[in-house]
């Protein structure tokens, strides 16, 4: 298989406002062969959303059931209130198949997929984590920009300054700049994650 084919997956992780959501959206829009993780919650629906598509929506006892069958290869209680968790029948066929996937997750949810990474030698060979990194006043001011309260701006900042110290334990750190160059250093990554992969 040559490098350039080899499936991966790319998981990113950072703050709120980092842009770790638009670039999994202009990956998947711009490198063929690449689509995102479709992940499970127990939360309702939005206006929209589609059971499959956006993610595989599960009452709390169909979860319950996943995570005693062993289905999930993470997953993550949100804000105390709903689970999300990624199925390995999501990641896996996937990448069986020769497709690539990028998602987004948080800190927890990547140390999760390391541990599953670490019993999965399929898994392992095609796992790459990214941390975003962005200056802790930039980020100040980039959520300020989206309009958010000044009570979940605090909020956001203070879960920030938690993620900012894990990003060490990362394979790969892009210090965001710009829209340009954040995609450029992530394109990078995607090489080498590539040539990996393909062994």
């Amino acid at each position: 298989m040559s490098a350039s084919a080899a499936p991966v997956l790319l998981v990113l992780a950072g703050p709120a406002g980092s842009g770790k959501t638009t670039l999994c959206e202009r990956l998947v829009a711009e490198v063929p062969g690449f689509t995102r993780v479709i992940t499970s919650t127990t939360r309702d629906p939005r206006p929209g959303e589609v059971n499959g598509v956006h993610y595989h929506f599960f009452s709390p006892a169909e979860f319950d059931q996943k995570v005693a069958d062993n289905a999930f290869l993470e997953w993550a209680w949100v804000h105390k209130k709903n689970r999300y968790g990624t199925l390995a029948s999501s990641v896996l066929d996937p990448l069986a198949a020769g497709r690539s996937l990028v998602m987004n997750v948080d800190v927890q949810g990547v140390d999760n997929f390391r541990r599953a990474a670490a019993a999965n030698p399929v898994l392992a060979r095609h796992f790459t984590d990214i941390f975003i990194d962005v200056p802790i006043p930039e980020l100040r001011q980039r959520l300020g920009g989206r309009g958010e309260s000044e009570a979940e701006i605090a909020h956001r900042m203070q879960t920030a300054e938690i993620e900012l110290r894990e990003k060490h334990r990362f394979s790969h750190i892009i210090v965001s700049r710009d829209r340009e160059h954040d995609f450029a250093a992530l394109l990078a990554i995607l090489e080498q994650a590539r040539a990996r992969s393909a062994f």
